[in-house]
Formats: structure tokens, sequence, C-alpha cells
């Protein structure tokens, strides 16, 4: 098992398929992927803190990070690096205990400053370029965090 105290994940594109979905009464639907869920459960037994942060401010976001007992959420914030940075001093650790997923150019700057790091299959270019990153043979929303928590727990 690889030595990290707090894994953090994106959420579009990364626990979602990165698609939005309206229904015809204007409720926006996300779809999240019930073996990613039973990944956050793994991290709490491993003694795993976790985040979720994205930059979408959503209620649907709260109600899962809620339903998968995340230590930390931050929901409307494109400065991803300080949101985990403020974490990283609570906690007392540094930033190479930290792993993070993503797959987006607003993850860009986080996933080049943690040791431990991924992508999944349909990050944008950018995102797979960047040196040390871990590629997931899963899609977002498919997946690829439970691909990487289970990398992360071996």
């Amino acid at each position: 098992m690889i030595d990290i105290k707090l894994f953090a994940t994106d959420v579009d594109g990364t626990m979602t398929d990165g698609c939005m979905y309206y229904a015809e009464n204007g409720i926006e639907l996300k779809k999240f992927n019930f073996q990613d869920g039973m990944g956050f459960k793994l991290l709490r037994d491993a003694g795993i803190k976790t985040a979720i942060i994205t930059s979408e401010d959503t209620p649907i976001v709260k109600k899962r990070a809620d339903k998968l007992k995340v230590d930390y959420l931050s929901m409307g914030t494109w400065t991803k690096l300080e949101f985990v940075q403020n974490i990283c001093n609570e906690m007392n650790i540094t930033l190479n205990e930290v792993a993070y997923i993503g797959d987006d150019i607003n993850d860009i700057e986080l996933l080049n400053a943690v040791k431990y790091k991924a992508c999944p299959k349909n990050a944008v270019k950018k995102v797979i370029d960047i040196d040390g990153i871990l590629h997931l043979d899963s899609r977002g929303g498919e997946g690829a965090v439970r691909e990487f928590i289970e990398y992360l727990l071996e």
C-alpha cells in the first residue's frame, strides 16, 4: 500500500462521465458509479481522509459527498491546489502524502503538485501529458476513481 493520508478527486469527467443531463423540467442530473463510491469506503477503512473538489457548485455533488461520508468538500472553486494545501496544513501532512485524480485543465496545477496522480482514460491531452501521471484504463464515471483507489491500496 502506498503511504498516503489524503485522497482527493475532481467530479465531472472523473467521478462522472463528464456529461450534463437535464430533465424536461430543467432538473440537472449526473451519473455516478457505484464502484467508485465503494472505493471511498475502502479508503475510510484504511484510515485515509477523502476530499472532493469541483469547480461546479451544485446540490447533486453535496448529496453525493454526504452519501460517501467525504471528509472535505469544496464546490465552486478553481483554486484546487490552495484548498488541498489548507487541508494539508490542518492535517499536518505534505503534498507528498496526497493522491489526486483529475481530468481537465483546472486540475493541472494540483496534479503537478501532488506525489500520487492519476487521470481517467478520457482526460484531456494536457493532463495525459503530465510527467509521472498514472493513466487509468477506465473512463470517468466508469470506475476510474475505484481503479486508482485499488492501485493505491495494493
